[in-house]
């Protein structure tokens, strides 16, 4: 199994497929289970907690998400790794909203406070294509929610205040012409 896995290089901030819409996707796919195991290897290397499929270049709804890694801090979590496939969030939970740091492995070094629902319901299918209408709460449902905006052509950015935006704007330029670091690998925009 780990012989063909590859790591896939996560598309920056400006990547003009980071804006679109994805789309669903049926069981067939081209070459889907390989995709989903590459965006494990992916994440794993670089070290996050969730990957949607527009951050690896591709145009499609599928999101990975790990919270084992968090399970000594959270140990609701322990053993949490799951594959989503056509995710869509049906309704938000106004009642209770909580404003939590978040970053994004498409916006190397930025860090913004963002606030949410605590409780969402999404739509989504498993691996096997098993339909799944639940509500989710806590943590889980801020990851989710971070995770499928990017299915909607949307970044955590787009959620801060407009001030927060012009705060960090130059951070934003320094991406765009491929002036940053991170221990994981790139694709920036093309003639920025």
């Amino acid at each position: 199994m780990g012989v063909d896995l590859m790591i896939l290089p996560i598309y920056t901030y400006g990547q003009p497929v980071l804006r679109k819409e994805a789309q669903d996707i049926t069981p067939d796919y081209p070459e889907l289970k390989k995709f989903i195991e590459d965006m494990w290897e992916t994440l794993a290397e670089s070290e996050g907690i969730g990957l949607a499929a527009p951050q690896v270049g591709r145009d499609v709804r599928v999101v990975v998400i790990d919270l084992d890694v968090l399970s000594e801090d959270l140990p609701q979590y322990k053993d949490f790794r799951k594959v989503y496939i056509n995710a869509h969030i049906e309704e938000y939970d106004d009642t209770e909203k909580d404003s939590s740091e978040e970053g994004c492995l498409s916006l190397p070094a930025i860090h913004e406070k963002v606030v949410r629902p605590t409780r969402i319901r999404v739509k989504y299918m498993d691996e096997d294509f098993q339909e799944h209408d639940e509500w989710v709460d806590g943590y889980l449902a801020r990851v989710m929610q971070h995770e499928f905006d990017h299915l909607d052509g949307k970044m955590f950015i787009d959620r801060i205040s407009p001030l927060r935006k012009q705060l960090i704007k130059s951070k934003l330029r320094a991406l765009l012409q491929g002036r940053f670091r991170c221990g994981y690998k790139v694709r920036i925009p093309r003639g920025k």
